[in-house]
């Protein structure tokens, strides 16, 4: 058994990390930090047998194969390299870090030591975004995105109230997904633009944000990210020179993840038909099934990487293309002007081409 070190246990370590890991064969959860007293308890409650440790560096002195972070955003980079300096390979909740320097810093340490260095970009498996793979659009050249909530009262906490240091706000957050989706999906970008708002009371972080990419082979990705969406925009809306995609709705993986569901039951990941997207053009269109959703093959990845010697599900290299659009997209709302990557940042496409969108 490949036994796991998890250090946090917010909503991150809670809902995503403990369930999956505990469904995944091969893994066992065997300890978790948090001090929290309620935390523990419920730790407990849903992974019996589990050690609960008070810090990160407790976790150093037990027999552990893997260590995944979990933490809050600022705390990403230093236990990531505390955990790779100590032997162990480590899966990173995103952000993985603030730059793509510090990113490509943290891989650089992994290969030194022949190490696996992950990062949890989930949304990769949302099915919705698997179903777009399969999809025959034509030369695509707008992707629509979005990831928007109302709640109009804030929840407190530093993804709220922490400052840049902290990484906090919706752009880091949501934007995480967003741009690594865009990314994977349309490969490299020339041109950043952003705008991010405070819209909220008693809030310090960006709580209302919107993203333009112009990507290296034409196409433009438009991403939004809100807390204070009263009416919900289409998760997907992608326009190409065949054919349109609409889809409405989030992938149910997370919302079955915090109703205590794990992989393997019933239609995991699967959605109901309502819920379908739509492809064509008006007067000639039809709802295309969703593909089923599949978070567990992160932590099947995982497993693979550290037994078999298999790529990481993630390779932080292409987490750090998507931080340096992030990174771009910052200076850009700050100084109101686009901030061109003349380098192009991005990763590759679906079928593995840089800079390729579907065909």
């Amino acid at each position: 058994m490949i036994k796991v070190g998890l250090v946090g246990y917010g909503p991150a370590g809670e809902f995503f990390h403990a369930p999956l890991i505990a469904a995944t064969p091969g893994m066992r959860l065997d300890a978790v930090v948090t001090r929290d007293p309620e935390r523990a308890s419920r730790v407990g409650r849903d992974h019996p047998g589990t050690r609960i440790v008070p810090s990160a560096e407790s976790l150093l002195g037990l027999d552990l194969d893997l260590v995944v972070v979990a933490s809050p955003n600022s705390t990403h980079v230093p236990l990531a390299t505390l955990a790779l300096s100590a032997g162990l390979p480590v899966v990173v909740d995103k952000p993985l870090a603030a730059t793509a320097a510090e990113a490509l810093d943290l891989a650089r340490l992994a290969r030194e030591r022949d190490l696996m260095l992950t990062v949890f970009q989930n949304r990769r498996w949302d099915g919705d975004f698997l179903t777009l793979a399969t999809l025959d659009l034509g030369e695509v050249h707008r992707f629509e995105s979005r990831f928007e909530r109302w709640r109009p009262v804030p929840k407190g906490g530093w993804r709220e109230n922490g400052g840049p240091d902290e990484l906090g706000g919706l752009l880091y957050d949501l934007g995480s997904h967003l741009v690594d989706q865009a990314l994977r999906y349309l490969g490299p970008v020339t041109d950043v633009y952003a705008e991010t708002d405070i819209r909220r009371a008693g809030v310090r972080a960006d709580d209302d944000a919107f993203i333009a990419l112009t990507h290296a082979n034409g196409a433009r990705s438009h991403l939004w990210m809100s807390a204070v969406a009263g009416q919900l925009g289409p998760r997907f809306r992608v326009l190409g020179s065949r054919a349109a995609y609409v889809k409405w709705g989030l992938d149910p993986q997370e919302e079955r993840l915090r109703a205590g569901e794990r992989p393997g039951g019933p239609g995991w990941g699967a959605e109901r038909p309502e819920q379908w997207g739509v492809l064509g053009v008006d007067g000639d269109s039809r709802a295309v099934e969703t593909e089923p959703g599949a978070y567990q093959e992160f932590y099947a990845g995982v497993v693979a990487a550290l037994r078999d010697g298999a790529p990481p599900p993630v390779d932080p290299r292409e987490v750090a293309a998507a931080l340096a659009v992030l990174h771009a997209a910052r200076t850009s709302a700050a100084e109101r002007r686009v901030v061109p990557l003349t380098s192009g940042a991005g990763s590759p496409g679906p079928d593995g081409r840089q800079g390729s969108g579907p065909a």
